[in-house]
């Protein structure tokens, strides 16, 4: 059997080499990090924004009946907030008069899919199609093609955003849920979305649902007794270049 002897300048020659390995191993950890950072460019939807300036997305997705299009119109007229509706265009179909009142007074309106289908489970092609058919619907309505996307039901794969963005569309998902869409109560809602929303923020509700309105109102008045103003998605994300890390938030490209 053979013996192998450290002396202490032996092992100080191993810690040294083990200190280099894993500086060596940080570095190349943090390039890895660096590179999914940037590769999450293309393929991650924006979830949030990285900002100084006090200012938030307030979003709904449109799928459902339309009866309460006029009364959110009123809430986001009297706070002075600007939203975005992601609109499906079956629903748009079936209720242009709601999709010209949202239009009209000066709100965005984004493509959520023609058919509400899990995108993840569709092809390329199959993509393009729906995506182009909730185009079509808009602009017949509107006069104006979206530049942007959100996935029904949150659901999509590297392909889909890969898609949508040769579509010329941005996808954008949400990083404040208020889970109206359950049946919370008005209370329940305000407890989501007050102490989530931040800088930056873009927060999903949808319209045809029993207690939004009510909430959205006071979450509103209680978001911008902290100062937040409310403005459309595009008007909170960065336009290219930036970078959007693991976590889908967007940052400008030299920050």
């Amino acid at each position: 059997m053979r013996y192998v002897i450290i002396t202490k300048r032996g092992l100080s020659v191993i810690c040294l080499a083990t200190i280099i390995a894993i500086s060596v191993i940080a570095s190349l950890n943090k390039r890895s990090i660096d590179v999914a950072a940037v590769a999450g460019t293309e393929r991650l939807p924006v979830y949030c924004v990285e900002t100084d300036e006090k200012k938030i997305a307030v979003t709904f997705d449109a799928a459902w009946g339309a009866d309460d299009i006029p009364q959110i119109l009123e809430i986001l007229n009297k706070h002075k907030a600007k939203a975005t509706f992601f609109v499906v265009g079956k629903w748009v179909e079936l209720y242009p008069e709601s999709v010209k009142a949202i239009f009209k007074a000066g709100h965005e309106i984004g493509n959520h899919s023609y058919n509400h289908s899990l995108y993840s489970k569709l092809s390329a092609d199959e993509i393009s199609a729906d995506v182009k058919k909730c185009n079509d619907a808009i602009f017949k309505v509107t006069g104006k093609n979206p530049s942007l996307f959100r996935f029904p039901s949150g659901d999509y794969s590297e392909t889909a955003v890969k898609t949508v963005r040769s579509d010329n569309l941005q996808a954008i998902q949400w990083n404040v849920d208020s889970l109206d869409w359950q049946g919370l109560s008005k209370e329940e809602i305000i407890r989501r979305v007050v102490p989530s929303a931040e800088n930056g923020s873009i927060i999903l509700f949808h319209n045809d649902v029993k207690n939004t309105p009510e909430a959205l109102d006071e979450a509103l008045s209680e978001l911008s007794n902290k100062g937040y103003s409310f403005v459309t998605v595009s008007q909170l994300i960065y336009q290219k270049p930036y970078r959007i890390d693991a976590a889908g938030r967007q940052y400008k490209a030299d920050s």
